[in-house]
């Protein structure tokens, strides 16, 4: 009788070990520099080194699962009343984000079409921040430099996973040390029950197409809970610290599977277009700090143009307010995935020339 799954093989369980090895070696080192975000960053930097290397790298999806869950879990348990009250200024905060994801994605657009001579339509999707997954379909259904735009996403999410925490330390928003104090840990009873509301939800979430299911399924079921007082506490410190070098294996992998020929074609077409963003969004952030009574940190990440699972995980170790990050980043996760269409659609290539 065949198994309703198919086992891995020697092959794929020693890539397993050694991107978990080198995750956590990196990880470890960063953190004994004292750089910030340190477990997220080294384990994203060592693993990518380690791929571009022409070594097989990544993670079966369950672990990545896992990973994913855990992560939503520990965001969750920091929910608080004071981060509720900050709900007034997201209405007001999530438009200017809309607007500055409108912004960059057309500015790094003109940059990738003038000065390296992209289509219309790869250099919109290249431009458009998050969302890979859905970005990499709709560039493939368009015959779009699907390389090109891995390459511009994929760098983009690299560099702000490592400068944002350089960049928030550097300026005095954040500090370099240990990693900060997150109460008392939760008793067996509690994360077991919390593994099973996180592992429901997360199903309901993945049913119904919620982008980042796993993830936000465990953060909303944690949320939940920690905030209605049903459950107290925190993840074990040592899952805490798996899950942030567990999410820096995880985009370092995605990086390191790109064949170095790719990667050195596009460097200076990712660089570029991410420099733009990064002003186009810098003014946006200014904007919040001057007008509302967000914090610079918590706006900086939440415009930063990355990766939902990689800025959410720095929120996390930097002790950012994850629910003000969570919300802007989600939101511009669904405005990616709805409005990018119909942009390329007006002001892309049409289907049938873009090979022309």
């Amino acid at each position: 009788m065949p198994l309703p799954f198919a086992l891995p093989n020697l092959l794929q369980i020693r890539t397993t070990v050694e991107t978990l090895l080198l995750g956590t070696l990196g990880g470890a080192l960063f953190y004994w520099a004292e750089l910030p975000g340190g477990l997220i960053s080294g384990a994203m930097v060592a693993v990518a080194a380690y791929g571009i290397s022409g070594r097989p790298v990544g993670l079966p999806q369950p672990l990545a699962h896992v990973i994913l869950m855990t992560l939503g879990l520990s965001l969750g348990s920091m929910v608080s009343p004071e981060m509720v009250h900050n709900l007034t200024a997201y209405p007001l905060t999530i438009a200017l984000l809309a607007l500055a994801t409108f912004c960059a994605t057309f500015g790094s657009s003109v940059y990738l079409q003038r000065v390296h001579g992209w289509d219309r339509t790869s250099a919109l999707l290249a431009g458009s921040p998050g969302a890979l997954s859905q970005i990499i379909m709709l560039a493939t259904e368009r015959n779009a430099d699907v390389p090109g735009i891995a390459v511009v996403q994929i760098f983009r999410v690299i560099i702000l996973t490592g400068m944002v925490p350089l960049l928030l330390a550097a300026t005095g928003l954040m500090g370099h040390g240990p990693l900060p104090s997150r109460g008392p840990e939760a008793t067996p009873l509690a994360l077991f029950e919390l593994a099973v509301a996180a592992v429901a939800v997360s199903l309901v979430m993945k049913w119904i197409r919620f982008p980042a299911s796993w993830m936000f399924g465990a953060m909303m079921a944690s949320s939940v809970l920690h905030g209605t007082g049903w459950v107290h506490g925190t993840l074990p410190q040592w899952a805490y610290i798996t899950a942030l070098v567990g999410i820096g294996s995880l985009i370092g992998s995605r990086f390191g599977k790109i064949s170095p020929r790719t990667i050195l074609s596009h460097v200076w077409a990712a660089l570029g277009s991410f420099s733009v963003a990064i002003a186009i969004s810098a003014v946006f952030v200014a904007i919040v700090a001057l007008t509302t009574n967000v914090k610079l940190s918590d706006a900086v990440v939440a415009f930063a143009p990355g990766a939902m699972d990689a800025m959410l995980a720095l929120a996390l170790t930097l002790h950012i307010d994850p629910i003000f990050v969570g919300a802007h980043h989600l939101s511009r996760f669904i405005y990616v995935s709805i409005v990018t269409p119909g942009i390329v659609h007006l002001f892309g290539k049409a289907q049938d020339d873009i090979d022309d």
